[in-house]
């Protein structure tokens, strides 16, 4: 059983598929990769944005359930999806376009040497932007090099994220006993941990909720952060670990785009490990035209037409379209 690798993913809980692409491809700039169903509720969208190819440690995912309410904030939760730039001067770059594009955004902040800057979306989804400049770590993901990002500029992964407890000694404990995580700095709000080669790609930040009342999951959430591992031989490795713990788990899982076993270690905060590959590039759709079909894996594809009447369609061709950088 080897150690993490870092981040993987963040899913998250959104009111509207159409909104969060709007935000995510036109704000942000990252690239829609996979426009696909969630795999245990099919009349519900699964949405990956990711940078140019969709490597792992790029992916902020959404789920758009029919139906739910809004999220409230709290404690046992997972409380900011923080997102990676090269340099300072990015930093003050998305300052200025969050205010031009009438984004809610924080003063710009350091938070454990890293220049920072905390936003919102429309559902009160909670974000950070945070530079690399001086992190050593896991290595980049790319630009989404067509989209409207200047490529200097551009959100090149995810990190770090941040988790609400109330019960800050237990998750350490977990994260670092059992997940192999480790704890590099202490502040008197928060607590950074790293794992694999550490990081903004590879880190997540504990905050103290003792003080407040607990979450309840809805859109404007998150759902659920997934860590990388290289294989199933690895994901096999850590089911056997969590089985001799007699910690509950999935077991096995098969995304098709990766592999995955999924547990609960503090209710109610779910973690999921995630296989490296195959990845998004697959029979259905090439570089080109990612997330531009309603994508499937195959075990859903021979009720392909069941599933196009209960999710509606949402148009996502970017293809033909030449985004100007914006400076």
């Amino acid at each position: 059983m080897t150690d993490l690798k870092g981040l993987h993913h963040v899913t998250a809980i959104t009111s509207s598929a159409e909104k969060i692409y709007e935000f995510f491809t036109f704000v942000l700039g990252l690239r829609l990769v996979k426009k696909t169903i969630n795999q245990d509720d099919i009349n519900a969208y699964h949405l990956f944005f990711a940078d140019d190819r969709g490597n792992p440690g790029t992916d902020v995912t959404f789920f758009d359930f029919p139906g739910s309410d809004k999220g409230i904030k709290g404690s046992d939760e997972i409380s900011r999806i923080g997102l990676r730039v090269a340099d300072d001067r990015s930093i003050e770059y998305w300052k200025k376009r969050l205010e031009i594009k009438g984004v809610r955004h924080d003063d710009v902040m350091t938070i454990f040497g890293r220049k920072a800057i905390f936003f919102v979306d429309f559902d009160g989804q909670r974000y950070g932007l945070f530079s690399d400049e001086g992190i050593q770590g896991v290595a980049q993901g790319m630009p989404w090099f067509k989209g409207p990002i200047p490529n200097e500029f551009a959100i090149i992964g995810l990190g770090p994220i941040f988790i609400n407890v109330s019960n800050v000694l237990l998750m350490k404990d977990i994260l670092t006993t059992h997940l192999k995580m480790r704890i590099v700095a202490e502040s008197e709000l928060y607590t950074l941990l790293e794992m694999g080669e550490g990081g903004n790609g590879a880190s997540v930040i504990i905050e103290d909720g003792s003080a407040i009342n607990s979450a309840i999951q809805g859109y404007g959430s998150v759902h659920h952060l997934a860590f990388r591992i290289e294989n199933r031989r690895e994901l096999d490795a850590w089911t056997t670990y969590f089985n001799s713990l007699r910690a509950p788990n999935s077991g096995f899982v098969d995304r098709f785009y990766f592999q995955s076993l999924y547990m609960r270690p503090y209710r109610p905060i779910l973690f999921e490990l995630a296989t490296e590959g195959p990845g998004f590039i697959d029979d259905e759709e090439g570089y080109e035209i990612l997330g531009e079909t309603l994508a499937l894996p195959p075990r859903f594809r021979s009720v392909r037409q069941q599933i196009e009447k209960s999710v509606r369609h949402i148009e996502t061709t970017r293809s033909h379209h030449t985004f100007e950088k914006e400076y």
